[in-house]
């Protein structure tokens, strides 16, 4: 049912009510969207560094693996590097940051052991493999951090269409209806005066 069509007392106080939650809906998505915002720019910092560190580490560890290769030959290295056990020890939880599930992935802790044998080996393939287990872990976080970025600017995007909604057609909506039906009652007021003073008038 339009309630425009009926400018009642009632219909003010519930145009009036919807208005004042749209108004408090627009502050909180705002509010919302700006702590995410400066959630996901901190977040984007860290991954810039982060990034930039495993550049410079890969960087060392291919020229270490060069200098291994040239040392001990790349079938030796090839050999050694099917022997290195694929990494099964990542986990993944969440946490939230204002209703934003964000993951969490964590690798576990240990100390690096070589799954080599110190004979015909090199320091450089020492080095190598010390660097590109550095890049795995660094990796590792910077996965965090782009999965949180992506999510954090999905969930930006989604709230600044709920508030522009407010704020652009609710908003305005209600506050030209509540001033409609506001017109309306202070006419008829006007009216049912006039009309009693005639009366009054005619009477006395």
């Amino acid at each position: 049912m339009d309630v425009t069509l009926f400018p009642t007392k009632g219909n003010l106080i519930r145009a009036k009510n919807t208005l004042q939650l749209s108004k408090q809906g627009y502050e909180l998505l705002d509010k919302k969207r700006n702590i995410l915002i400066r959630e996901m720019m901190m977040l984007i910092e860290k991954a810039e560094a982060i990034q930039s560190q495993i550049d410079s580490t890969f960087r060392e560890a291919y020229k270490a693996l060069q200098a291994a290769n040239v040392a001990i030959g790349i079938s030796a290295v090839q050999q050694i590097a099917r022997a290195i056990p694929v990494e099964e020890s990542i986990s993944i939880r969440f946490r939230s940051i204002m209703g934003v599930e964000i993951p969490s992935v964590r690798m576990e802790e240990r100390k690096l052991q070589p799954q080599y044998g110190f004979f015909r080996t090199s320091g450089s393939l020492d080095e190598a493999y010390q660097k590109f287990d550095r890049v795995k872990k660094l990796t590792v976080d910077l996965a965090e951090i782009e999965n949180a970025i992506y999510r954090l600017a999905n969930n930006i995007k989604k709230t600044q269409k709920r508030a522009n909604a407010l704020k652009n057609i609710m908003i305005p909506r209600y506050e030209e209806l509540a001033s409609t039906i506001q017109n309306a009652l202070e006419e008829k007021d006007r009216e049912e005066f006039s009309r009693l003073k005639m009366i009054k008038q005619i009477k006395y």
